[in-house]
């Protein structure tokens, strides 16, 4: 009987997460750093990234993320630095991962660059029993529980200042929650691996006028693969306007406004477009970015990416 309650609380916490065992972002042309480690240094300046994330507003237990990120080239050097933090919480889970990444670049034309990415993650996933309803409140079965994993990723990441495009598994460890106790093979709640692929290119419409097409692919074993596509217009490299697109899923407006020359502020919207939009009012993201420039010369046009 306990096992059947245990296995029905992981099979909620699946289904919120299905698709999504990586925390998921609407905006993830400003967020690379968290899916691809070869984006590290990339933008040629030290950038700062802060992210909030309510997704299924109304449904309790539904995903709750909030992702912290620096990252800077080496100066001097083909190398980049990263470090990041996300904290996902889904029903009585939560997880928290602290990454580094390193990335190495490579120039292949005057124009072009080719950027090689590894990432160390440590990982810490609990249960909180406190936040579940327990009929049989002696039922040692359904404990708090707190595990640690390490983890390894990497990727690649070839790119312009009007294209880019990258491959990357930020995981490539299986990580099993939950094993039988004699029966290690058996796990109730396993974390896979997640493989992305992601690109975009920026039209110059005109002076004041930028439109930029971009596109996400994750693929999970298990899952059907997710595609998020999306169109974003940037006016007098200031405002940015946009929409998007997640196959079978939802669809999203984005916002954005270049505050100073180094901090940029974001909003996301996602409309629900399966039976769920029945069930919640839509999840929102907001974030913040803020770029240091060692020199004003450095100061490059705003970019998408």
């Amino acid at each position: 009987m306990r096992k059947s309650i245990l296995k029905f609380v992981l099979l909620l916490v699946g289904f919120v997460g299905f698709a999504q065992q990586d925390a998921q972002y609407t905006q993830y042309m400003y967020n690379t750093i968290n899916v691809n480690p070869a984006y590290a240094g990339s933008r040629g300046v030290m950038s700062v990234f802060g992210l909030y994330r309510t997704q299924w507003v109304g449904i309790d237990g539904a995903p709750d993320t909030g992702a912290f990120s620096i990252n800077t080239p080496i100066e001097n050097s083909n190398l980049g630095l990263g470090l990041s933090f996300v904290n996902d919480r889904i029903g009585p889970t939560s997880e928290s991962q602290i990454s580094a990444d390193v990335s190495y670049t490579i120039p292949t034309s005057e124009t072009y660059k080719l950027s090689f990415g590894v990432k160390g993650t440590a990982n810490l996933f609990n249960l909180d029993r406190d936040k579940l309803t327990i009929k049989d409140q002696g039922d040692l079965a359904l404990r708090n529980y707190s595990y640690f994993s390490p983890n390894v990723g990497a990727g690649v990441y070839f790119h312009s200042d009007k294209l880019y495009l990258g491959l990357s598994v930020p995981n490539i460890l299986e990580t099993k929650h939950f094993k039988d106790a004699e029966t290690e093979d058996i796990s109730l709640y396993v974390e896979r691996m997640n493989a992305y692929f992601i690109g975009g290119y920026v039209f110059d419409f005109s002076p004041t006028l930028k439109f930029k097409p971009a596109f996400l692919a994750k693929a999970v074993q298990g899952a059907p693969l997710q595609l998020d596509v999306s169109g974003n217009f940037m006016f007098n490299d200031k405002f940015v306007l946009g929409a998007a697109w997640r196959w079978d899923a939802a669809a999203s407006l984005m916002a954005g406004f270049q505050i100073t020359p180094g901090l940029f502020a974001g909003y996301g919207y996602d409309l629900e477009t399966t039976r769920l939009q029945n069930y919640n009012s839509g999840s929102h993201e907001v974030f913040l970015r803020y770029e240091l420039f060692s020199k004003p010369e450095k100061i490059v046009s705003p970019r998408f990416f």
